[in-house]
């Protein structure tokens, strides 16, 4: 990119420079040209006031003073006389002697000649020759296109070292702009585009930040769901390994019951794991108005094979519709139960309840006092595992925009709390 920058500003100038100085330089001989011819029109009209009344009186004038212009003085013969010049006239001398003329002028001999005459009344006295060399045009015209040609140079050069310069300050950030896009691209989310100061490659450097933003954050939630989702499997994993134990410590029960139930907790496990999968899901489908009964009811029948024999109680106290995914209910239900199973004590009680139009599910037993300690964060000194499935409840129950809290440490009681079907302050359609 650098190179292609100042390639382009260079062939800019040049061309640039170009353009400019080759009318310039036209314009420059033009002038030398019409300069010449003046100054050869002054040094003979000069000479010529000088030496007209020698001539005009047969005295041979004095030797005229020699310039940049070569003058010589010849008499109505043609013969010089006086000066520099060719010893008899020539052809520009010839046609002022010959003719009634003011001025002749033309080149002779590699030179540009001029001639005036000298008058003596209405007679021709003598013929004052003035020429210069067209070397002498060439010099001045060749350094004068040597300083453009110098000045050209410069510019170019100048032209390279400012497009140098902008080229790095354009390639730098651009160059940072690619580091921080193959650091991204390696897996390092926090690599951030620093800042150049010019508006396009800052708007390109912020939407790649957020970009990385997005993913680092879209990947760390993947991260926390999987670690929390393969928690939640264990649950049902557990149930069916309790039931097959039971089976084994019993040899004379049925084992067809205990097939049965096997297979029963493989439903259980295969559901969850397609409820996780869709819960997974970035985007989900709208809200449906949520299956209260058969959850409660499924609840029921996996419930007390879970609770191995300490009893489940599912109260409904006239709770109000509410609209959440049948999926997340459930897997949030299913993590407090196991809950209850793990840390708690004594049968279990859900009970489904108005709270204020929202639609409120209560979990408790007989476990220890929690007292001020938060259920949802898990201790440094906390066995691995401990806290990750609440903590999965409690954004399950946040995305379907509902909260999960613990409503009273003792007994243990968790509240599921679910907005109502019907917003109160949306008026319906008639």
């Amino acid at each position: 990119m650098r190179r292609r920058i100042v390639t382009l500003t260079v062939l800019a100038a040049v061309v640039a420079t170009a353009l400019f100085g080759l009318p310039l330089a036209v314009a420059a001989l033009w002038y030398f040209r019409e300069d010449t011819g003046s100054d050869l029109e002054r040094a003979a009209d000069a000479t010529a006031l000088e030496v007209s009344d020698a001539l005009a009186a047969g005295r041979v004038p004095d030797q005229p003073v020699q310039g940049a212009a070569t003058v010589g003085i010849y008499d109505r013969a043609g013969r010089l006389v006086s000066g520099r010049g060719p010893d008899t006239a020539d052809s520009v001398v010839s046609r002022v002697s010959a003719a009634d003329v003011d001025v002749a002028s033309g080149p002779v001999d590699g030179a540009d000649v001029l001639a005036v005459p000298v008058m003596d009344g209405a007679k021709l006295a003598g013929v004052v020759r003035a020429a210069m060399p067209h070397t002498a045009l060439l010099r001045r015209v060749g350094l004068t296109w040597l300083a453009m040609a110098g000045f050209g140079v410069a510019a170019v050069a100048a032209s390279w070292l400012i497009a140098r310069r902008i080229a790095a300050r354009l390639a730098q950030p651009l160059e940072a702009l690619a580091a921080a896009a193959t650091r991204i691209g390696e897996g390092d989310f926090t690599a951030r585009a620093p800042r150049a100061g010019v508006a396009e490659i800052d708007q390109v450097g912020a939407a790649l930040d957020g970009t990385a933003q997005r993913i680092g954050d879209s990947l760390d939630r993947e991260r926390a769901f999987s670690a929390e989702a393969s928690h939640q499997l264990r649950t049902p994993l557990a149930g069916l390994r309790l039931q097959l134990e039971a089976a084994l410590e019993t040899p004379g029960a049925d084992p067809y019951e205990a097939i049965r139930a096997g297979i029963g907790s493989a439903d259980r496990l295969e559901r969850t794991i397609e409820d996780l999968l869709a819960l997974s899901r970035e985007r989900r489908a709208p809200r449906a108005e949520l299956d209260l009964d058969a959850v409660l009811g499924e609840l029921r029948r996996s419930g007390g094979a879970l609770l191995n024999g300490r009893g489940l109680r599912v109260e409904v106290q006239d709770p109000p519709a509410a609209r959440a995914s049948v999926a997340a209910v459930r897997q949030v239900l299913a993590v407090l139960l196991d809950n209850a199973t793990t840390h708690g004590r004594g049968p279990v009680t859900v009970v489904a309840r108005d709270a204020g139009g929202a639609l409120a599910i209560d979990v408790a037993d007989d476990g220890p006092d929690l007292g001020d300690t938060d259920p949802f964060a898990r201790a440094r000194t906390a066995p691995p595992g401990h806290g990750i499935g609440l903590r999965l409840a409690r954004s399950l129950a946040e995305a379907e925009g509902g909260r999960l809290r613990l409503s009273s440490p003792h007994p243990p009681t968790f509240t599921l709390l679910l907005p109502p079907a019907e917003d109160p302050g949306t008026p319906s359609a008639e």
